[in-house]
Formats: structure tokens, C-alpha cells, sequence
């Protein structure tokens, strides 16, 4: 493998990491995940984890449907949307600042190979935080509207609904790769590592 970084699109650009990248998903590929041994400690935590992350998306996502689409008036659907966000965007935060400064610095001492794809991960990490930051400000803009004329939810409504596909698209790209990295080496590994 070169010693010089590997280039790669942003992560709304990309469609998943390089193969330099992926040796260790070449020997345990996700079809193998769930037989394996190792599965049951850590791997499994954090592939529910993420799982709870795709499942918040898509239930947020859900429900501005059901707010665009009439089947949910503007403050019912404020007073539904406001906490479960706010929980996303918290345990979202909280996820990405344990992985930074605990997981991916153990995971690349374990695996020196793996250490640009860590930082791939971090970066995405920013660009997924400036996301939640808007997505955040959206859902503020959009809830000040509810005092005020229909007009104006609905343009506050379209704004959060684009900073919210945004997030989640961003979100869905990076989960993937994060376990495309990450469950190999706790399989190969063992949980000892972190």
C-alpha cells in the first residue's frame, strides 16, 4: 500500500471508500457479520447503534411527509418533531465525539493501514456536525413559524425538509463506510482493542 494519502470525494460525493481501504472487508464481508464469533460485543453495539440512527432518519423523514402531505397539522407536527430531533441531533453528536476522540485513535494504533480511513471518518464527522447545525437551525426557524401565517411554514417546512434529506443522505453514506471499516477489524480483532 502507497504511504501517500488516499484522495477521495467528500462525502456527499462518494459512493463508499477505495478497496486500499477495504482489505479486512474482503476476508469478513457483511454477509459473514452475524455467524461470526466476535459479533456479539462491540460490533453488535455498534451496528445497533447505527441502526437506531437509520431509524430515526427515516421516522423524521416520515413525519415531514405526513406534515407536507396535510395529514398533520403545523403545530401537532412541531410538537411531535421538536423532541425526537432534538434527541437525533444529541445522541448523533454525542455518537461522533466518542468515535473521535476514544474509538478511531484505539482502532487505528490496532490497524496502522486503516489510520487515513479514520481520518476519512473524522472529516466526515465535521461535515455531518455543520449538517446537524442546519438541520438544528431549520427545525428553530421552522417552529418560530407556527405563530405565524401558512405561507410561511411551508417555505421554513421545505427548507427543513432539504436540510433534513441532506443530513440523512450524508448520514446513510458515512454509516455505511464507518462499518465497511470498523465491524472487519473487531471480527479480525476481537473487542480487546478499544
Amino acid at each position: 500500500m502507497s504511504e501517500d494519502p488516499i484522495e477521495l470525494p467528500a462525502l456527499d460525493l462518494r459512493a463508499g471508500l477505495p478497496a486500499e481501504l477495504l482489505f479486512l472487508l474482503a476476508e469478513y464481508p457483511r454477509e459473514s457479520w452475524s455467524g461470526h464469533e466476535n459479533i456479539a460485543g462491540m460490533a453488535n453495539m455498534w451496528l445497533q447503534r447505527h441502526e437506531f440512527f437509520r431509524r430515526m432518519g427515516a421516522m423524521l423523514t416520515q413525519g415531514m411527509g405526513e406534515y407536507r402531505e396535510g395529514r398533520l397539522a403545523a403545530p401537532a407536527f412541531g410538537q411531535w418533531f421538536a423532541p425526537r430531533i432534538g434527541m437525533f441531533l444529541g445522541e448523533l453528536e454525542g455518537h461522533h465525539n466518542i468515535e473521535d476522540h476514544h474509538y478511531f485513535p484505539a482502532f487505528a494504533r490496532a490497524e496502522p493501514r486503516l489510520r487515513h480511513g479514520f481520518d476519512i471518518l473524522d472529516a466526515d464527522h465535521h461535515l455531518i456536525h455543520d449538517a446537524l447545525e442546519r438541520s438544528a437551525a431549520s427545525t428553530d426557524d421552522f417552529l418560530a413559524t407556527l405563530r405565524q401565517d401558512a405561507d410561511r411554514q411551508r417555505f421554513a417546512a421545505d427548507v427543513l425538509v432539504d436540510e433534513n434529506a441532506r443530513l440523512v443522505a450524508l448520514l446513510a453514506r458515512h454509516l455505511s463506510d464507518e462499518e465497511d471499516l470498523i465491524i472487519p477489524l473487531i471480527l479480525d480483532r476481537g473487542d480487546q482493542m478499544a
